[in-house]
């Protein structure tokens, strides 16, 4: 193991001071003007979130000019007033790493009387090319479903090519997905292991979904980006709310959160616990041994020592328990692929994070970011002692370790440069003991054993953003990383050592006029692979069932992408197409008749698609329209280059030939379609409908004969209704999939076998909001 050169590459990193700027902020600049076009020095300008308190104050200098710098995602309004003109007001959206350029043009004021001109600034971002959806807490909120502890259906609903099968989420055709909790990643290496959910939606205030066309100070998991700007209390004032829902399936899902700020200081914490009879996707249409539960805590916190100077501390902690749900009789077809009704099993989820930013502003110019951050996760899966015809104990814990930091400058007024690094180095250990229990004396059985790793990731980048002209930005940057796997105790099995170099390259152009805004993106991607753990009794489980393992390499993509924004009238559509071609494409199996899922890579696989995304303005001020769409396909190609692999010879029963083929959550066509609507008398109603074409069907049979799976619909729906001053309480029902289809999802073995679609579940949920 070279560790001289991961140590020196990763102390490198911690004292460069320098990734980017916590890509949670972004910059408001704009130039204030008389109806002559001459500026208007001196002129006052406020920035105010649309959600909260949170705000900044600048003044235009002597050429009119004014800029905001670390600024949270999220919706705005700017105001600038000046004696002699008439106050003027814009509202925008800022995206993570975006810098929207405003334009005011002050009328002059009359001695009578006063006036605000609202205007809306350009909805079309220039300064990526990124595809981009931003979701806020109150379509978490109003959304059915979506602030459930262990819903994501804030993603789902609004993400063209992102859903849920056998218990995973899967977006453009992969696994793999980066978290980002305040701007910094929440790394985790391991691949069909974890269910529990990351966060709980309540707990957010804005949701940044990227899909793919990343600049280079960004990671690498090339297939989604969830950047979270989590709740602060900023919008809070010695305020809590209190969450409590109960319905069937006896669920129940409550929070209780507080928050307050003062000028310079804001908190924000929460409570909460959930349980259900129903959790994961049956086997089944009949819910059998399904229940689950969870309880977790949340904190985020912001100082503001001085001008230049902020702190932001997150920390989260919680535990979720999964039964593992079974198909009762033992004569079904699914049984005779993957015998579950003699197993009663559970999966316990034990995760805590904490993350700390400091970030420094030298000048409206120059920000620095120094964030470091560390992440507990474990998954235990526990057998009971009676299971037939096996009994498997899993235990797999990761802790991970380091930091990212960025330095972010902008010159010649137009070319925005990041320069930055990122690393962690990552502990993982895991227990493992199987036991067969339908062959009597005769059993031959693998463990107890244990086996541990250390290894790393460090990476270095810098990105340029340079914008030509109004309707022209240029794009470039680089990326470089650095892993090594490290050795496993007690094996044979050698550390993998990549180093790779990854370019990207993009191009924004906007239609005057029309300010229409066309993109494209070329861009290479690096993939750490998770660190294996295969000591002796795990590899001789394996070579009882015809398979091995072979060391883990890092997956390499190349992607391309074409699209085009369209804003008319306060509406935005977005179409884009893309091509990733991966080669060592990280996947996951079992082995044999056992819920240990270990990773494998395919050498290659092919992901192409089309993407449509359409958003509304507030219409009839009373509601909002959003539709993702997306038509893919995900193929992959034999042999298996690593991870839980054939021996030498393969033989054809244990992989397919080469050749591309769909993979086993391939679904060509996905389409979510959903309204917000706040009515008359402070009612409010929300719908989803959801279609999906069907998955590749993995085992075709007499039932389902056909290369897909059904395709399938469900309609949520929720109405609620606020009381009290300033909305104090509120109120709701929520159903979803009303009418209660249901049918077989996917074939795949993963967490008890084949999964069916989730059954109808009708919940009250009460708020209350009240001050301390």
């Amino acid at each position: 193991m070279r560790k001289p050169v991961f140590c020196l590459c990763l102390a490198v990193f911690l004292l460069s001071g320098s990734v980017l700027q916590a890509t949670i902020f972004g910059r408001i600049q704009g130039i204030v003007h008389d109806p002559q076009h001459r500026p208007v020095a001196g002129a006052s300008v406020k920035l105010r979130a649309v959600t909260s308190d949170y705000s900044q104050t600048a003044q235009a200098n002597d050429a009119g000019e004014f800029s905001f710098t670390a600024v949270p995602v999220g919706d705005y309004r700017v105001t600038v007033t000046q004696s002699n003109f008439e106050t003027s007001e814009q509202s925008v959206t800022l995206d993570s790493s975006s810098s929207p350029v405003l334009h005011f043009q002050l009328a002059i004021g009359s001695l009578s009387q006063s006036a605000v001109v609202v205007g809306e600034a350009g909805v079309v971002n220039m300064d990526s090319v990124t595809p981009t959806t931003l979701v806020d807490r109150e379509d978490i909120a109003q959304t059915p479903g979506a602030d459930r502890t262990n819903s994501l259906a804030m993603i789902t609903d609004f993400t063209p090519g992102a859903y849920v099968t056998h218990d995973m989420l899967h977006m453009r055709g992969g696994h793999q997905v980066d978290w980002l909790i305040d701007g910094v990643p929440i790394p985790n290496t391991n691949i069909a292991t974890n269910l529990g959910p990351q966060i709980d939606p309540k707990d957010i205030d804005y949701l940044e979904v990227q899909r793919g066309s990343y600049d280079a100070e960004y990671g690498d998991r090339t297939y989604g980006i969830f950047n979270i700007v989590p709740r602060t209390g900023f919008e809070r004032d010695n305020e809590a709310e209190l969450v409590a829902s109960f319905g069937n399936w006896y669920q129940t899902n409550d929070q209780l959160n507080f928050g307050g700020h003062t000028k310079r200081f804001a908190y924000y914490a929460s409570v909460n616990a959930n349980r259900s009879d129903y959790g994961l996707q049956p086997p089944i249409g009949q819910v059998v041994h399904d229940a689950q539960n969870g309880y977790g805590g949340f904190a985020s916190f912001i100082f503001n020592a001085s001008p230049a100077n902020q702190f932001r501390l997150v920390a989260s902690l919680r535990q979720d328990y999964y039964q593992i749900p079974i198909d009762p009789n033992p004569s079904s077809s699914g049984n005779q692929d993957y015998p579950s009704y003699g197993l009663h099993d559970s999966e316990r989820e034990p995760d805590g994070y904490v993350t700390f930013s400091w970030v420094h502003t030298f000048n409206p110019k120059l920000l620095l970011t120094v964030s470091p951050f560390y992440h507990y996760n474990q998954a235990s899966y526990n057998s009971s002692p009676n299971d037939f015809p096996v009994i498997t104990n899993v235990r797999q814990t990761a802790n991970y370790g380091g930091a990212q930091a960025s330095l972010s400058a902008t010159f010649l007024k137009n070319n925005d440069i990041q320069v930055g690094a990122y690393g962690f180095v990552q502990h993982q250990a895991t227990y493992f003991n199987n036991v067969f229990t339908d062959c009597g004396t005769s059993c031959q059985n693998f463990g107890p054993s244990s086996g541990s790793v250390t290894g790393g990731l460090a990476e270095l980048f810098v990105s340029d953003r340079y914008k030509v002209t109004s309707w022209l930005t240029l794009i470039a940057g680089f990326r470089y990383s650095h892993f090594n796997s490290g050795s496993v105790g007690g094996s044979s099995q050698v550390a993998v050592v990549e180093n790779a170099p990854d370019p990207r390259f993009g191009v924004a152009v906007r239609i005057p006029r029309l300010n229409w805004v066309f993109r494209g993106f070329y861009g290479v991607f690096y993939q750490p692979p998770p660190l294996l753990t295969a000591t002796g009794p795990v590899i001789d489980l394996a070579n009882s069932q015809s398979l091995t393992f072979g060391p883990l390499r890092g997956e390499r993509d190349h992607e391309y992408q074409f699209g085009v924004a369209i804003p008319f009238r306060g509406w935005t559509l977005d179409i884009d197409t893309f091509q990733t071609s991966s080669r060592n494409w990280l996947d996951h199996s079992n082995i044999g008749e056992s819920n240990l899922f270990w990773p494998l890579t395919w050498d290659y696989a092919l992901i192409q698609g089309w993407e449509t995304t359409l958003r509304s303005p507030r219409l009839w001020r009373r509601g909002q329209f959003h539709l993702a769409y997306s038509n893919q396909i995900a193929q992959d190609s034999a042999p298996f280059t690593g991870g839980l692999i054939c021996p030498v010879p393969v033989s054809s029963d244990c992989e397919p030939p080469p050749g591309l083929s769909p993979v086993d959550h391939d679904q060509r066509n996905t389409l979510n379609v959903g309204f917000n609507a706040t009515l008359p008398w402070r009612v409010l109603a929300s719908t989803n409908v959801y279609y999906g074409s069907g998955f590749h069907n993995g085992s075709p049979n007499d039932q389902y004969p056909g290369d897909y799976l059904p395709q399938h619909t469900t309609f949520d729906i929720s109405l609620g209704k606020s009381f009290g001053e300033k909305d104090k309480y509120r109120i709701s029902l929520t159903a979803l999939n009303v009418a209660n289809r249901r049918l077989l999802l996917d074939n795949s073995l993963t967490f008890g076998g084949f999964h069916f679609n989730d059954p109808r579940q009708i919940y009250v949920e009460f708020r209350w909001r009240f001050h301390y």
